[in-house]
């Protein structure tokens, strides 16, 4: 079952579901795609990722959205908008992770920017942050492609994290 959400020009996001354990391993089982996480994950700490997201769309209605190629199908790796505490407040972030076969063409970019609409415009949001690790650089450009500006570093963690905002 594949429940689309969104698509842009080149991407097709869905919703996350447990058939999506093998893609999402692809990204999760690579230590150089997951360099700013605390560690890879395995197949068990993946399902609890999936349960995780599955329970952020009962709660929230939103949550990370597999994203495929539009053309082929294939994976290309996950983006969409996440419940993140920040403050003592609960603030929607866009998250995004790709498989490093997909790096490098602007999927994380274009994925991002129809998330921050998707926020803005159905869900009716003043503001979206992203919380990028100080060192991750290719992250902090995709906030930065879709009108995003640093607000401040916190600890977030265990680590430093930029926070990341734009409001209508």
């Amino acid at each position: 079952m594949k429940n689309t959400v969104m698509s842009t020009e080149r991407l097709t996001l869905r919703e996350m579901n447990k058939d999506d354990v093998g893609n999402l391993m692809e990204i999760f089982s690579d230590p150089v795609a997951m360099k700013y996480y605390p560690s890879t994950k395995d197949k068990s700490q993946t399902m609890e990722w999936i349960e995780w997201t599955l329970n952020n769309y009962n709660q929230y209605g939103v949550g990370l959205w597999i994203v495929e190629d539009k053309v082929t199908g294939d994976f290309l790796g996950q983006c969409g908008l996440v419940p993140q505490e920040v403050d003592g407040e609960i603030e929607m972030e866009i998250g995004y992770l790709f498989v490093r076969s997909a790096w490098g063409n602007g999927y994380a970019t274009e994925a991002a920017l129809a998330c921050k609409n998707y926020g803005f415009e159905q869900m009716k949001l003043r503001k979206i942050i992203s919380l990028p690790d100080v060192d991750n650089v290719p992250s902090t450009k995709v906030a930065e492609r879709i009108g995003m500006n640093i607000e401040k570093t916190v600890q977030k963690w265990g680590k430093e994290v930029y926070i990341y905002s734009v409001t209508t």
